[in-house]
């Protein structure tokens, strides 16, 4: 485990010198490097962002999928001392342009394959600079930049001179991470050193983990689970980690057993989808013994354990916190139940929502916690005060998500703030949405809400519209629209039609009741149409 004064830059320098020749990160399909590989390939990144002028603490962005190249990147910026901001790779447009204004990046990392985005928002760039375009599948005909400096990964390395000299503290801003909201933009959560170490110990402590281990990692660089708890974790442990780039349900358990995998983690819908494959009697034969799930869904909880034999640890967390709450490694696993709250970690308990007044035990208010040590958790959204203060308001952090606090304290996730809307372990604004419908010059009035998907803790998103008079919009047209403005990841699976929107008496959409209506016949669905969101963006 990593010591109160150690920072990621100390591990992977420790664990170059201690463990040198082990296995540290292999790409499905490719060849492991060892940790001594990882550190020197990461050193010359890191030297190569100190050639381009970067300073200490100042934010440099990564857009790009799973690989060797970009994970290590992201450990050459931090041993550099300046702060990594993963971007979604489904970002384009405002989205995209709002990550990159917010963050006030002059350098940026990105596959040649997502340049055009970047290039259809040029002109809206004040910051960015120098684009670094990654190894990769290049566009058919690569954009030209007329204010921004191209250029090539090999250029940076080629100038590097080693890594800086800059004494990394826990204080230290380490990275920037981007989350959706309910009533704004994406926030981008300021996670300092100590955060980051935090997040990594938890997700060791709470599987066990050892040099022993090989975790199974898909989830991308821009959440924060994959980097910290499985990447960093296995660092701290001396372990090795497996790197793809996709999930995929029909090849899940065939990696499991490729590679040795004995840990990883999956969000709720995912593990639904393994669920639903056709049982075969050899699914047992594997070697992973745990696997973090968040949720672990109660309805398959059980016989997900028995068929795969393994154990399921359920969890709940939230970027800004890291994950304080686990079901217990040494107690049987309480099925429905997020677990307990680490305690020696933070300070958690269950408010009033209007008044902060702390609930009684098995009543159900708002999570809150505040951290035990200093620069655990989040320090704020960057540069949104405002965003900040609601949230960490009378010390405490509010998470906006329900539950309640069994009397032998255990934790019971009920429901998260109505407008928030999370589709595949992705939160989406409702915010979002709406704002890209209302610039069609056909959209009265708009709003976006979640409705479920059939998979536990699981959304897809409606959106209802009102046409200005006269227009013939048809749900076909103001998808593609959609389409080519929002990450596909928001970009409605439903869209139905109204002539007005229920209003409060001071003029707000009346989400809760829209919510609560759901599909109804004369909504109309996109899959029930066979539209193929990639097709409508190529096409």
């Amino acid at each position: 485990m990593a010591s109160r004064n150690q920072q990621l830059p100390d591990v992977l320098r420790e664990r170059a010198l201690t463990s040198g020749h082990k296995p540290f990160l292999q790409m499905v399909g490719g060849n492991a490097l060892s940790y001594k590989e990882v550190y020197d390939y990461a050193g010359t990144i890191a030297g190569g962002v100190a050639a381009l002028g970067v300073a200490k603490g100042e934010c440099v962005v990564i857009m790009a999928d799973n690989t060797i190249d970009s994970v290590c990147t992201w450990l050459g910026i931090t041993l550099a001392g300046a702060v990594e901001v993963a971007i979604n790779t489904g970002y384009r447009a405002h989205s995209l342009e709002h990550a990159l204004q917010n963050s006030q990046a002059r350098v940026m990392f990105i596959e040649p394959e997502l340049l055009p985005r970047v290039h259809e928002i040029q002109e809206s760039l004040t910051h960015l600079a120098t684009i670094v375009v990654l190894p990769g599948a290049e566009p058919i005909e690569r954009p030209d930049f007329q204010k921004i400096r191209v250029t090539s990964f090999r250029n940076v390395l080629d100038a590097s001179k080693g890594i800086p000299e800059r004494t990394i503290w826990a204080s230290d801003l380490a990275s920037v991470v981007y989350t959706s909201g309910t009533t704004g933009p994406a926030k981008g959560v300021m996670m300092p050193h100590g955060h980051i170490t935090l997040f990594a110990t938890l997700g060791l402590e709470g599987v066990r983990l050892s040099e022993d281990d090989v975790w199974y990692c898909f989830i991308p660089l821009f959440h924060v689970a994959g980097k910290f708890i499985a990447i960093y974790g296995s660092m701290i442990a001396g372990g090795k980690v497996i790197l793809d780039t996709r999930f995929s349900a029909d090849t899940w358990l065939q990696r499991i057993r490729e590679y040795g995998v004995t840990v990883a983690l999956a969000h709720g819908p995912l593990v639904e989808m393994v669920h639903k494959l056709p049982p075969l009697p050899d699914d047992a034969d594997n070697p992973m013994t745990r696997l973090i799930a968040s949720p672990f869904p109660a309805k398959i909880a059980t016989d997900f354990e028995k068929r795969f034999g393994l154990r399921g640890i359920e969890t709940w967390g939230m970027t800004e916190v890291a994950v304080p709450v686990w079901q217990p490694f040494d107690e049987a696993t309480r099925i429905g139940s997020c677990g307990r709250a680490r305690t020696d970690y933070f300070d958690f308990r269950v408010v009033d929502p209007d008044t902060d007044i702390e609930m009684p035990r098995g009543e159900i208010g708002e999570f809150a916690l505040r951290p035990k040590q200093p620069w655990t958790i989040a320090q704020g959204y960057l540069r949104m005060p405002e965003a900040t203060l609601s949230a960490w308001r009378n010390l405490w952090f509010h998470s906006g998500d329900l539950g309640y606090i069994t009397e032998d304290g255990y934790v019971y996730f009920v429901d998260r703030a109505k407008e928030r809307i999370r589709r595949r372990a992705e939160n989406i604004s409702s915010y979002e949405i709406e704002s890209a419908a209302l610039t069609h010059e056909d959209i009265a009035a708009c709003a976006a809400v979640g409705v479920p998907s059939g998979l536990d803790g699981d959304d897809d998103v409606m959106l209802y519209a009102v046409r200005r008079n006269g227009a013939d919009l048809s749900h076909p047209e103001l998808l593609r629209y959609l389409a080519t403005r929002l990450p596909h990841f928001m970009v409605p699976r439903y869209i139905t039609f109204v002539d007005d929107l229920p209003r409060t008496p001071t003029g707000k959409p009346q989400k809760s009741l829209l919510r609560d209506a759901g599909v109804t016949a004369s909504s109309w669905d996109r899959a029930t149409a066979g539209i193929s969101l990639r097709e409508l963006v190529s096409g």
